[in-house]
C-alpha cells in the first residue's frame, strides 16, 4: 500500500514536471516570438526611418542642387542683362548724371532757354558724337557752344568758315624753319587739334575746306605732308550753320552730314524768355562758371555708355526704321517712296543706339528702351534724309516725314 502511495506520487510529480516543462517551452516559444515580432518591428521602423532620412537627405541634396544652379543661371542671366555692376562703374554713372547736373546749372548762367537743346548737345558730347546745330542768327549758337567749353577747361579752337579759307587754314601747313644754317620742313598744326572744334557757319566754306575735316571727325586723326598725326582726346567737332542766308553758301556734302551724331535745330524763344534775355543782356553781367568736369571725366563717360546693354529686340527697332527710311527698300512705306530720294545710312542706327545709351544712364536707367530711340530719331535722322522735289513741292519737311516713320514702323513683338 506505501509502494502504491509513492509510485502514484511519483507520477504526480512526473506529470507536474511534464506540465512544467511544456509551460516553459510555451513560454520559450513566446518570448521567442515576442522577441521576433519586435525585431521584425524594430527593423520595419528602422527601414522607414532611414528611408525617410534618406529621401530627406534626397530632397534637401536636390533642393540644394536646384538652388545653386538657379543661382548659376540668374547669375548667368544677369551678366548677360546687366555689364555695369561694379561699384566703381556704378559710381561713375552716378557721376555722370551729377556732372550733367552740374554743366546745365552753369550752362544757365549764360544761355536762357533751349533745355532740349542742352540736353541733347550733351548726350553727344558723353557718347563721343559730333553735332551740327542749326538756327536763324541771333539764337545763341556759338555762345552756348563756346560756353560749354570754358565750362569743361578743355582745349578749344573756332575757325571761322569764309569762302577764301583753305583746308591748310585747317589742318595746318609746313614751313621753311632755319635753324644752324640749315633749312628744313617744319609742320605747323592748325586749329583742328584741339578738344573741341568750333566750326562757324560751316556752309561759308567751299566743299573742297570742308572735306579737310573728314578723316578728323570719323578717323580721329590728321594726315599731312605725308605723315599721321593724332587728334587730341576726347575731340568734337560742333559746327554751326545758317539756314536763312543762302547767299555765298555751300550744302554740305552727304558724306560730310553723315559724320554728325545730330542735327539740332533752334528755334525762336518764348516770349518770356526773350524778356529775360534782353533783360539780363543789356545790364552788368559778369557770371562766373564752374568747372565740375574734364576732359579725362568724358572720355571715361564714353566708356561707360558703351557697356550699356541693348537688347537685340530694341537693335532690331533701330534698324528696322532706318530701313523703312530708304526708298530702296520694297517694304518701306509707300509715303518714303514718294517723297524721300536717299535715306538714312548703316551710321543712323549705331548712333541712334549708341545715344540712347547714354539717354538711359542720364535718366537713371542701364538699358536701352525703344523710347530712347524714338526720342532721338529725329535729330539723328533730321540730316540723312534726302527729299526730293516732290516733297519739297507738297511742302514737307525731313521732321514730318520722320514723325511719320515712327507712326509706321511697329516695335518688335517680345516680352521687355
Amino acid at each position: 500500500m506505501a509502494e502504491e502511495e509513492v509510485e502514484a506520487a511519483a507520477k504526480v510529480a512526473e506529470s507536474e514536471e511534464v506540465a512544467e516543462a511544456a509551460a516553459s517551452e510555451e513560454v520559450t516559444e513566446a518570448a521567442e516570438e515576442a522577441e521576433a515580432t519586435e525585431a521584425e518591428e524594430v527593423s520595419e521602423a528602422a527601414e522607414a526611418a532611414g528611408a525617410e532620412e534618406v529621401a530627406e537627405v534626397t530632397e534637401a541634396a536636390e533642393a540644394a542642387g536646384a538652388e545653386e544652379v538657379a543661382e548659376v543661371t540668374e547669375s548667368a542671366d544677369a551678366d548677360e542683362v546687366l555689364e555695369i555692376e561694379s561699384e566703381d562703374d556704378l559710381l561713375l554713372v552716378k557721376k555722370m548724371q551729377d556732372g550733367r547736373d552740374q554743366i546745365v546749372g552753369e550752362i544757365k548762367k549764360i544761355i536762357i532757354g533751349q533745355e532740349e537743346i542742352i540736353d541733347e548737345l550733351l548726350i553727344a558730347l558723353f557718347a563721343g558724337g559730333h553735332c551740327l546745330v542749326t538756327g536763324v542768327p541771333g539764337l545763341a549758337k556759338t555762345l552756348l557752344i563756346k560756353t560749354v567749353a570754358d565750362i569743361l577747361e578743355v582745349d578749344f579752337s573756332r575757325i571761322q568758315f569764309t569762302p577764301d579759307l583753305m583746308p591748310a587754314d585747317v589742318v595746318g601747313s609746313e614751313i621753311v624753319e632755319e635753324t644752324s644754317g640749315k633749312r628744313k620742313l617744319k609742320f605747323v598744326k592748325g586749329p583742328i587739334f584741339t578738344s573741341i572744334l568750333l566750326a562757324d557757319e560751316i556752309n561759308r566754306t567751299p566743299p573742297k575746306t570742308q572735306s579737310s575735316l573728314l578723316e578728323a571727325m570719323e578717323e580721329k586723326q590728321v594726315t599731312a605732308a605725308g605723315k599721321t598725326y593724332p587728334m587730341l582726346a576726347p575731340f568734337f567737332v560742333l559746327a554751326t550753320q545758317n539756314p536763312i542766308e543762302l547767299e555765298g553758301t555751300y550744302p554740305l556734302p552727304e558724306a560730310q552730314l553723315d559724320r554728325f551724331m545730330f542735327k539740332i535745330e533752334l528755334g525762336y524763344l518764348s516770349e518770356e524768355d526773350e524778356v529775360t534775355v534782353v533783360s539780363t543782356t543789356t545790364q552788368t553781367n559778369e557770371a562766373t562758371l564752374s568747372h565740375p568736369l574734364g576732359g579725362k571725366d568724358i572720355l571715361e563717360f564714353q566708356r561707360i555708355a558703351r557697356q550699356v546693354p541693348a537688347a537685340q529686340a530694341v537693335i532690331r527697332y533701330a534698324v528696322r526704321l532706318v530701313h523703312a527710311s530708304r526708298p530702296q527698300n520694297e517694304s518701306s512705306p509707300d509715303f518714303i517712296k514718294d517723297w524721300v530720294s536717299w535715306g538714312g545710312g548703316i551710321r543712323a542706327s549705331q548712333n541712334l543706339i549708341l545715344a540712347g545709351k547714354v539717354r538711359a544712364l542720364l535718366l537713371g536707367r542701364y538699358n536701352v528702351s525703344y523710347g530712347d530711340v524714338r526720342a532721338l530719331a529725329h535729330s539723328v535722322m533730321r540730316h540723312r534724309i534726302l527729299l526730293n522735289f516732290h516733297a519739297e513741292a507738297e511742302r514737307v519737311t525731313t521732321d514730318d516725314v520722320i514723325t511719320r516713320l515712327l507712326e509706321s514702323v511697329p516695335e518688335p513683338s517680345s516680352d521687355i
